[in-house]
């Protein structure tokens, strides 16, 4: 089995290091494909994502990568597209909104991702800090989490058909902070149901969901996304998955896989085997 990567960032976008040490990262601890993905550009977002600028810079990067090091990895490049995001595409050497979004995308492939939520006039986001999220908790729901989630949740269930992603990515992020339950319960009904919407939802679509180890090199989870009752929820209406790291820097590349892995066999959860983006859509 060819050991594959396909959620990473760089300094185009939020990641540590460069894209060739990544790359340089990914050979030396045994990866034959890495896709890389970074955030796309939103204008909602400066802080974390691409410029438009950054993105041409950054697809001639890889580009370049790509040809540099082809006798000993394959590279893609692909992005992690938040659900607001507009669509873009390659205008010569310029990249492009392309608000009609009739136009072939400039990346091989696209993780479609819930990182904020759109609420009066603004974007709030819900994986920044703990802070943020219950801030955003209490100015727009009352205190009240459970509604929150059944927000996010609802337009997770929106992210396939806005992104046209070939991948879906952390599905159940607003956990994030959430390790043993200490902000809510994740078996109250409420969630429960908010969740299960979701996932009924994205399921049919036929695109495949991310288990993602990124939280966990972060310190913040000590098992990856989704959660174990989600997975097994999505594994018995017949989803698929591949792992992912959404690695930062390039020590947390395959952060965790052998032991993802062997926990996803005693599970009974399957994991595709990827050697080209093609691959998640077949």
């Amino acid at each position: 089995m060819i050991r594959s990567d396909f959620h990473m960032h760089t300094t185009f976008c939020d990641g540590r290091d460069s894209a060739e040490d990544m790359v340089k990262s990914a050979i030396r601890h045994g990866f034959g494909i890495i896709g890389f993905s970074g955030h796309a550009y939103a204008p909602y977002d400066g802080d974390c994502c691409m410029t438009l600028r950054d993105t041409a810079a950054y697809l001639e990067e890889l580009r370049s990568l790509r040809q540099r090091y082809a006798d000993r990895i394959r590279i893609y490049a692909g992005a992690e597209q938040d659900i607001f995001g507009p669509h873009l595409y390659l205008d010569g050497n310029e990249v492009r909104e392309d608000p009609e979004r009739v136009r072939k995308s400039p990346y091989d492939y696209v993780i479609g991702s819930v990182h904020y939520l759109k609420l009066g006039e603004r974007y709030w986001p819900i994986d920044l800090s703990e802070q943020v999220l219950m801030e955003v908790c209490r100015d727009f729901f009352a205190g009240d989490i459970y509604a929150l989630a059944a927000c996010y949740y609802e337009t997770v269930a929106e992210v396939a058909a806005q992104t046209d992603c070939d991948l879906i990515g952390h599905f159940d992020l607003i956990s994030k902070f959430n390790e043993g339950d200490r902000l809510f319960s994740s078996t109250d009904p409420r969630y429960v149901r908010a969740w299960k919407s979701a996932a009924d939802r994205l399921i049919p679509c036929g695109v495949p969901f991310e288990i993602n180890t990124g939280a966990m090199s972060r310190g913040y989870r000590s098992s990856p996304y989704p959660s174990l009752p989600i997975l097994h929820y999505l594994k018995d209406h017949g989803a698929r998955f591949i792992l992912s790291s959404d690695a930062h820097s390039a020590d947390h590349i395959g952060f965790a896989f052998d032991s993802t892995e062997k926990k996803m066999e005693q599970e009974g959860i399957p994991l595709m085997e990827i050697s080209d983006p093609g691959d998640f859509r077949a």
